[in-house]
């Protein structure tokens, strides 16, 4: 009994605060409330990531509608995945194999007159087409492989003003911001390619001295120097092609060696603790600038409970997202699904949005729509 009544009390809270903030907030400090069905993964493609064009028939339109009906007010989508191709038309990127909507851009054009921003996902480690037009230039390892050399920088960005120039999207999702290995400690040794050892040259301002002359303290410096020289170029050309342009970073290990101090966490727009917990959440606050909004993460993998995680973050003032894989061709289930059943006759991804659906929509937690 007492379970339930603390249940019910953080539903009261979610309720009052929303409700407050919907109410005295302009749109400008709305709070964060974010999804994506995540078309990243799926069958066929390198490391587990979907082959191109897998998703490529998703239609915009009914897409948006199902963000809306969650009570979205920011969406995540793709300006290039993981696999490495675009999700809008007439790119420097090769588009989706197949693709049938003019994706991102369609995102952009129904979320600006339903009043939600729009973002255009980039995975800065990982991209498959250039691994396999790049075989020198990368790590050949499952998951995080691309050095971030000067050829490699000059290909992200300038995809990124592409995408920024076609789509009007809002801003950039910028996700594996680490070097080979990274994202989480303790960090493992870098190979040293041919072109690792060109990049120590340009970064450290002296020749390479050999594989047996690198400890582990020249090796952070360099990955540390690596990542302020992307992040550098990155936000330089997100916001002289678009002054307003919202960058998001999302890191798994906020504590990171490689990234902890960095200009990127003291400039970044948005930042997102991926693993969710409560307490990495609170520890950000010391890591960014005063402008800086945080946000957490709900994800079935990442194993919080949002009964927990969604009334602590909108009572410390804390965005909410959350992500899945489709389940229902390129869609999850309708939202009067999650909302017509009581929220503990669901688990993982689908008990997260039976969650957020109710807290974006200040609603209780014990709410059944009849």
């Amino acid at each position: 009994m007492k379970k339930n009544i603390l249940f019910l009390t953080m539903a009261t809270i979610i309720a009052i605060v929303i409700g407050c903030n919907n109410n005295s907030q302009n749109k400008k400090d709305e709070a964060i409330k974010a999804f994506n069905i995540d078309y990243n993964w799926g069958p066929g493609g390198a490391h587990g990531f979907a082959k191109p064009g897998l998703w490529a028939a998703a239609n915009p339109e009914t897409l948006m509608k199902w963000y809306e009906d969650l009570g979205c007010n920011v969406v995540h989508s793709f300006g290039v995945s993981c696999n490495g191709y675009a999700w809008y038309k007439n790119g420097i990127i090769p588009e989706q194999p197949g693709l049938k909507y003019d994706f991102l851009t369609e995102m952009v054009k129904i979320g600006h007159k339903k009043n939600m921003k729009v973002f255009g996902y980039f995975c800065v480690g990982a991209n498959n087409k250039w691994e396999e037009d790049h075989p020198d230039l990368c790590y050949r390892m499952n998951g995080q492989q691309i050095p971030f050399t000067a050829q490699y920088i000059d290909y992200l960005s300038s995809s990124i003003e592409d995408a920024i120039k076609k789509t009007g999207m809002d801003g950039i999702m910028l996700d594996w911001f680490y070097n080979p290995g990274g994202g989480r400690d303790p960090l493992p040794p870098l190979r040293w390619l041919p072109c690792e050892q060109v990049m120590y040259q340009e970064l450290m301002n002296q020749p390479f001295p050999g594989k047996d002359k690198i400890i582990p303290e020249i090796e952070l410096d360099f990955r540390r120097k690596a990542i302020d020289r992307v992040w550098k170029q990155i936000r330089k050309i997100a916001k002289k092609t678009k002054p307003d342009c919202i960058i998001w970073l999302t890191a798994y290990d906020i504590n990171s060696k490689e990234i902890a101090g960095s200009n990127m966490l003291k400039e970044i727009d948005w930042l997102m603790n991926e693993a969710g917990d409560i307490s990495r959440t609170k520890f950000m606050r010391g890591l960014v600038g005063s402008k800086t909004k945080l946000i957490t993460c709900l994800a079935n993998w990442n194993k919080q409970d949002p009964a927990e995680i969604v009334p602590a973050a909108i009572k410390a003032n804390v965005g909410l997202y959350g992500f899945t894989k489709p389940i229902v061709g390129a869609l999850m289930p309708p939202i009067d699904m999650y909302l017509s059943q009581p929220v503990s006759d669901f688990s993982g991804d689908a008990k997260n949005i039976a969650i957020l659906a109710r807290a974006y929509k200040g609603l209780l937690f014990d709410y059944v729509k009849k």
